[in-house]
C-alpha cells in the first residue's frame, strides 16, 4: 500500500520537474555581479524568471549588467556599495527590501586574488583579501539572512573556488579565505535550516575572468591548470548558469551546507 501510494505521488509531481528549476517572481540580489562570474550568474538567474539587483563597488558595470538583466525581460537594478562595509550593507539591503519588496536569493560572488610567498606577503594585503572574500560575506549573509528570517524562506550561494580545497605556496591569503567561506556556510547552514533558508557553496574552477589572468596569461600557469582538470578546459563564464539557478531554484531544497564544485574534475585528479 504504502509503496502504490508513493507512486502515485511521483506520477502526480514528476511533471513538474522542470518548473522546480524557474525563477520566476523571486527577487535575487548579487553581490559582486558587474563582471565575470557574478556577472554571468546575475544572468543566468535573470533567464530563469528572476528579478535582479546587482551590487558593486561602482559604478563601473553596474548599469551595463542592469540594462542586460531587463534586456531578458526582467526587472534589473543595481546598487553601488563597499560592501566590506557594515552601514553600506545596511544600506544595500534596506533599499532592495523597499525597492523589490523582498529578497528571495542571495548570491555573494565578489572577491579578490593576491599571491605572493608568505614571508614577503603585505599584511594590509592580506587584511584586504580577507575583508573583500570573507567579511563582506558575513555582512551579506548577517543583513539579507535577517530578512530572510522574516520571510521565513530563502536561498543564500556563497562562491567559494577549489582553492578553498587545496592549499598551494605563494597562496598564503585567496586559498584561506575560499576556505572561510566554506566554513561559514556550513555554520550558517546548520543555524538557519530550521528556518527556512537554504544555504550552499558554489565552487568554480580557473575561469577566462581578469582575477584569473595572472594565472591563464601564463603559458606555464594554464598548463599547470589544464594539467589538473580532467575535462581538459578552463572554465567558461556559461558554466555558471545551470548550477546558481539550481541552487536558487525549488529543485534544491533538499540540498543544504553543500559545495557545489563547478571545477570540470579538478578534485577528482
Amino acid at each position: 500500500m504504502a509503496e502504490s501510494s508513493d507512486l502515485d505521488r511521483l506520477i502526480q509531481q514528476a511533471p513538474t520537474t522542470l518548473d522546480r528549476f524557474r525563477l520566476d517572481g523571486k527577487v535575487a540580489v548579487v553581490v559582486g555581479g558587474t563582471r565575470g562570474l557574478g556577472q554571468a550568474m546575475a544572468l543566468g538567474l535573470a533567464a530563469a524568471g528572476a528579478d535582479v539587483c546587482i551590487v558593486g563597488r561602482g559604478p563601473a558595470g553596474l548599469q551595463e549588467t542592469a540594462d542586460a538583466i531587463t534586456g531578458l525581460g526582467r526587472r534589473g537594478g543595481y546598487y553601488a556599495a563597499d560592501v566590506t562595509d557594515e552601514a553600506q550593507v545596511e544600506a544595500m539591503v534596506a533599499h532592495v527590501v523597499e525597492t523589490y519588496g523582498r529578497i528571495d536569493v542571495l548570491v555573494n560572488s565578489q572577491g579578490i586574488v593576491a599571491l605572493q610567498p608568505i614571508a614577503e606577503f603585505d599584511t594590509e594585503v592580506w587584511q584586504q583579501v580577507m575583508d573583500v572574500n570573507i567579511k563582506s560575506v558575513f555582512l551579506c549573509c548577517k543583513h539579507v539572512g535577517r530578512v530572510m528570517l522574516k520571510q521565513g524562506r530563502g536561498k543564500i550561494i556563497n562562491v567559494s573556488s577549489v582553492r578553498g580545497f587545496q592549499g598551494r605556496a605563494g597562496d598564503p591569503a585567496y586559498a584561506p579565505s575560499k576556505g572561510a567561506v566554506n566554513q561559514l556556510t556550513r555554520s550558517l547552514a546548520i543555524e538557519w535550516g530550521p528556518k527556512g533558508i537554504n544555504v550552499n557553496t558554489l565552487a568554480p574552477v580557473f575561469t577566462r575572468t581578469a582575477m584569473s589572468a595572472s594565472i591563464l596569461d601564463d603559458p606555464e600557469g594554464l598548463n599547470w591548470v589544464l594539467s589538473r582538470i580532467a575535462l581538459k578546459r578552463l572554465g567558461e563564464l556559461e558554466d555558471q548558469f545551470g548550477p546558481v539557478v539550481f541552487l536558487a531554484s525549488e529543485a534544491s531544497n533538499f540540498v543544504h551546507g553543500h559545495c557545489l564544485m563547478v571545477d570540470g574534475g579538478w578534485l577528482a585528479t
